[in-house]
């Protein structure tokens, strides 16, 4: 059966299409993920205390609560492409700038600004998956996720057996090669992006687009609250392992659990390219199930030894992974054409400048009790939440 010139021209666009998806997932979260394994390093070296370092992992997530709304604004007036590849460039410029620190407070300056430029990209994709795949988008969704996690994967096992060792162990030159995929991301967006499209919604004139998010919408909270409770277990976990294997006298297990935590995420992106529609008229079920295993692999790894604990990371990261993706489907599946972008920037505000105060919180109780493992105990109380809430967020069409 051979098909016609119309049909290969249209599958060539989706692939191409996909790719730049999958490109801008991994360009907003390789420079995140690249710090976990430096930690220790940049603790020793800039004399930081833990609530310091659960300050430096929480910033970015306090910046994409505050520049979420502003990134709706762009998406709005500039249109999601441009917005996305202004964003995705100032992420690799700060994202480099890192390694330039001489100090704690120049750290978090350059962790600022690149916070900044992811948060405008957040915004931007839901609109860019409505506008380039109205009919497609839980695939387009999953396969920005799965680039996502690939990055989540990738920068985490990479850092310590492949990257510092080429860089002669230094955690700022480490922290430069990884902003590179980012540019170079970039540079395809600007390259390879459908003319006329990722602009504007279908006639609206972008002036006169809504960016403001409908803050009395029940759903606006209630997804805000529900990715809260994900992403600050998922964020607190990246940020105390490493820490609280150290002080269990299992430093080496530090690189295989960072890694097959975050490969347990890619690998259920990589089955949720398959289920992802399928799994979202489940409703309840992913909660129920994802939110209980998700509790079990944080207990897991703080009462585990040895290999177990590794193996209780890559359980949490699978059962979150799978959250992660049902809920960022959604405000392009249950918004009005052109309020993807305000409805994602009012998830995000929310859900971020809730899950800031997370990994901080870890932090404190680690330094006023000295026991390691009482960082643990807020990640535990989000999967709980994550769970309840999700299930009334199951209700929503």
């Amino acid at each position: 059966m051979q098909h016609s010139p119309d049909h290969a021209s249209s599958t060539a666009r989706l692939l191409r299409l996909l790719c730049l998806l999958w490109l801008a997932g991994v360009a907003i979260r390789v420079t995140l993920l690249a710090v976990p394994p430096v930690i220790p390093l940049i603790r020793d070296e800039l004399h930081m205390s833990e609530a310091q370092v659960g300050f430096l992992v929480g910033l970015p997530v306090l910046i994409f609560a505050i520049a979420a709304v502003p990134g709706s604004l762009l998406v709005a007036r500039l249109g999601a492409t441009l917005t996305l590849i202004a964003g995705i460039l100032i992420t690799a410029v700060a994202g480099a700038g890192r390694g330039g620190a001489a100090d704690a407070w120049q750290l978090y300056a350059m962790t600022v600004l690149m916070g900044a430029g992811i948060a405008i990209v957040q915004p931007a994709l839901p609109e860019i998956v409505r506008e380039w795949l109205p009919k497609r988008v839980g695939l387009g969704t999953a396969t920005f996720t799965n680039g996502m996690l690939a990055a989540v994967m990738f920068a985490p096992a990479l850092t310590i057996p492949v990257v510092l060792p080429l860089v002669g162990g230094s955690w700022r030159v480490d922290l430069v090669v990884w902003s590179v995929p980012v540019l170079l991301a970039a540079l395809s967006f600007a390259v390879l992006s459908p003319r006329g499209q990722g602009t504007a919604a279908a006639a609206v004139d972008p002036r006169h687009r809504r960016w403001w998010p409908d803050w009395k919408h029940p759903l606006t909270w209630l997804l805000g609250l529900t990715f809260a409770s994900n992403n600050a277990a998922y964020y607190g976990a990246n940020a105390f392992l490493p820490d609280f294997l150290a002080s269990q006298g299992r430093s080496d297990l530090i690189g295989p659990a960072l890694g097959w935590l975050n490969a347990g995420q890619f690998g259920a992106s990589l089955v949720l390219l398959l289920v992802t529609d399928r799994l979202l008229r489940q409703r309840a079920l992913p909660y129920l199930v994802f939110g209980p295993i998700t509790l079990v692999g944080i207990a897991g790894m703080v009462l585990a030894s040895g290999n177990w604990i590794v193996f209780w990371a890559a359980v949490m990261g699978f059962a979150l992974a799978v959250t992660f993706a049902m809920i960022i489907a959604l405000p392009p599946l249950l918004s009005p054409e052109g309020d993807a972008h305000r409805t994602s920037a009012g998830m995000f505000t929310i859900s971020y400048g809730c899950a800031v105060v997370i990994p901080t919180l870890s932090g404190a109780l680690w330094d006023v009790t000295g026991i390691p493992w009482t960082a643990f105990v807020p990640l535990g109380l989000c999967a709980v939440t994550l769970t309840v809430l999700g299930t009334v967020l199951s209700r929503y069409r």
